[in-house]
């Protein structure tokens, strides 16, 4: 009995990760507090970063909330940090938390007109390279006013819609209507066997071009994100600080996230029409038929009550763009604004309908908390000082492509609200001791922005959005896995790398 339950507890602990994976993480918990004895605080909080880091990168063998909230535990345990140390992160990064919270459960009310766009997009333009460049622009914009990971969520609804309808005409089963398809029937569908020969050629077809389209879309949330302090969490984390508001912001960075913007359009483009990189593919015409079949059936069936939902949909988004612009309250609470709206006008009063909108944001709502517990540690035993310090020490025109490059690396393996929540936090305390001016802190603070946004689209690692569709549902049906989505992002992080680098050196 008592074999069996031991045995118990071991499958149990972090699910279905790697047995390897479990090990490696025991090993980190046995041996913080020794290595704590042994060689003291500072080396230990180095080691506990390291591990913070591995969890990170492992994401895909288990969401980092779990490992990385055990080490946090186990941090404060050992007096690496205290409680109160903690609490005073959380409180000074509330309104991040608050943008997670409500922002992102706004916009999941507003996803019906998001999918009716992009949808008009997909099937309105015939040229790839115009669809692409339109998908690209698209997914800028809104992630510069919404957020990047509310956006790729939308981009992977619409994809898994269309590739079940059509796989469900090619294997013979007829169109189905949109209550049909989602992640789950997707993934039942993911069987070829019942396709015959020109279905199958023009499904491998329509999966490269989904391919394309979903990572156009999900480079296109890095472009925009970059620009506004509520396209991605480390934005606004960031604006805190430094005391910038939405227009402020967007102009600070400007001469960094514009040129780049111009220079990832113009690779959108260029890889569509070269072909390189897995890039590429055109819609098959027999494909096309059956999605517009299908559009026109569910616009047929659309009644008043859907097209008023569009309406109070459209007058939030609204709402919502006047809001940021002009800085009328909190960016969270101006998401609970959108909540309050859209529920309210479009007959959504159900507890729990209105508590799946806050699924998604929740759990990166709490890893965010621990990045906190981690960052008190760094902060308490003054992790970063030195290379801050060894950093400060050079010219001071080299320190802002510096910390932009420090900044891209450290992102492609971990992850950029981390590494910005890190770097932002150590420069703002070289502030507060004199040893830098306003002036330099806020180019610093533009390095630190641009250099987590744009790099970190090298891998899945580095955004939320990116890992967000590489283990998302359409993933498996389009044929996207890690080292694929490496490749395709390549030339998108030498080109928005490079561009972003020479603005920082140059125009900041």
């Amino acid at each position: 009995m008592a074999r069996g339950l031991a045995a118990g507890f071991v499958d149990n602990f972090l699910g279905n990760s790697p047995v390897w994976y479990k090990l490696t993480i025991v090993g980190f918990l046995i041996l913080n507090p020794i290595f704590m004895s042994l060689f003291g605080a500072m080396a230990t909080g180095w080691l506990l970063v390291g591990e913070f880091i591995f969890t990170l990168a492992m994401a895909l063998k288990c969401y980092p909330l779990q490992p990385g909230g055990l080490l946090a535990v186990e941090a404060l345990l050992i007096g690496l940090a205290t409680p109160d140390a903690l609490y005073h992160e959380v409180a000074l990064n509330l309104p991040v938390i608050l943008l997670l919270m409500f922002m992102v459960a706004g916009i999941y009310f507003m996803k019906d007109l998001l999918l009716v766009a992009f949808t008009r997009i997909l099937l309105g333009v015939r040229s790839k390279a115009l669809l692409s460049l339109l998908f690209s622009i698209a997914a800028a914009f809104l992630s510069a006013f919404l957020d990047a990971l509310t956006v790729t969520a939308v981009i992977i609804s619409v994809a898994v819609g269309f590739y079940s309808v059509y796989h469900q005409v090619a294997s013979g089963g007829g169109v189905i209507s949109a209550e049909g398809h989602g992640s789950g029937t997707a993934n039942d569908d993911d069987d070829d066997d019942d396709l015959v020969g020109l279905h199958r050629k023009d499904l491998d077809q329509f999966r490269a071009f989904l391919r394309s389209l979903l990572m156009h879309g999900a480079v296109g949330t890095a472009l925009g994100g970059v620009a506004t302090m509520v396209g991605e969490p480390q934005n606004l984390l960031i604006a805190k600080v430094v005391g910038w508001e939405f227009g402020r912001f967007f102009l600070e960075v400007a001469p960094v996230s514009m040129p780049v913007l111009l220079a990832g359009l113009m690779t959108c483009w260029l890889l569509e029409l070269t072909g390189r990189f897995g890039y590429g593919a055109r819609l098959p015409e027999p494909v096309r038929k059956v999605l517009q079949d299908f559009a026109k059936t569910e616009q047929a069936k659309r009644t008043d009550a859907d097209r008023a939902r569009l309406w109070v949909q459209g007058i939030a988004a609204a709402i919502l763009i006047f809001g940021l612009a002009f800085h009328l309250a909190e960016v969270g609470l101006i998401g609970l604004l959108v909540i309050i709206l859209t529920t309210a006008f479009n007959g959504i009063t159900d507890e729990h309908q209105i508590g799946r909108a806050f699924q998604e944001a929740l759990p990166f709502t709490a890893l965010l908390v621990v990045f906190f517990a981690v960052v008190a540690v760094i902060h308490q035993q003054h992790l970063f000082t030195p290379i801050i310090d060894g950093v400060l020490a050079l010219p001071e025109s080299s320190q802002p492509g510096w910390f932009f490059v420090a900044n891209g690396v450290l992102s492609m393996i971990s992850d950029n609200v981390f590494v910005a929540t890190v770097y932002i936090s150590e420069v703002k305390q070289a502030l507060d001791a004199g040893l830098i001016s306003q002036a330099h802190f806020e180019q610093l603070a533009v390095a630190i922005n641009t250099g987590t946004n744009l790099p970190s689209v090298a891998t899945p690692n580095g955004q939320a959005a990116f890992l967000f569709l590489l283990t998302s549902a359409v993933a498996p049906l389009v044929r996207l896995s890690y080292g694929r989505m490496v490749w395709m992002a390549l030339p998108y992080t030498i080109v928005m790398g490079g561009v972003g680098l020479m603005c920082v050196v140059y125009l900041i």
